[in-house]
């Protein structure tokens, strides 16, 4: 291995790999008319059936408005398609259509590509530790994600009830 700054930026190096996969990714997709945000979305749909607009909108980190304007394109050229929320009759669910499928191989094999060349003159224990390693950060970030969450909420319920309290009303 290389001798490394001791002050090198995992949040940064993650970052930068993955814009430049991004990036390579998008170079190979573009000749299908996709938009980056149009794969994106479609990619995030295949693995996401059924999901809801505003669920996707966050897991793409985009506002709710702009996902419904990039559904209505996805829609237009027939790759997916809004259903009716069975258990909420103002909302709609998303799924990838039949015409959408083959698409999506074609950007399966072409995602396929990239991750190679990615990880090109890595052996096959590299790459499954290099996995094992970015999903345990993951998973650990997600905890500690998940715990902030909850004692921020917490905060927020014990500063609401006495609040309220205060004013003479509750909300328990």
């Amino acid at each position: 291995m290389k001798n490394r700054d001791p002050d090198t930026n995992l949040g940064l190096l993650v970052h930068d790999v993955a814009r430049l996969m991004r990036a390579n990714f998008h170079r190979r997709v573009q000749p299908l008319g996709f938009t980056q945000a149009q794969w994106r979305a479609l990619f995030h749909l295949s693995r996401n059936e059924g999901i809801k607009q505003v669920a996707l909108a966050e897991i793409l980190e985009v506002q709710p408005i702009t996902l419904a304007r990039l559904v209505d394109r996805l829609e237009e050229a027939g790759w997916a398609e809004r259903r009716p929320d069975p258990d909420d009759r103002r909302a709609f669910q998303l799924y990838v259509t039949a015409k959408g499928q083959p698409v999506l191989e074609e950007i399966r094999g072409l995602a396929t590509e990239t991750r190679e060349e990615a990880m090109k003159g890595m052996g096959r224990s590299d790459r499954e530790y290099l996995l094992d390693l970015l999903t345990a950060t993951k998973d650990n970030l997600l905890r500690a994600e998940t715990a902030a969450t909850e004692v921020k909420g917490n905060r927020l319920d014990t500063t609401a009830k006495s609040s309220s309290k205060k004013r003479g009303r509750s909300f328990v």
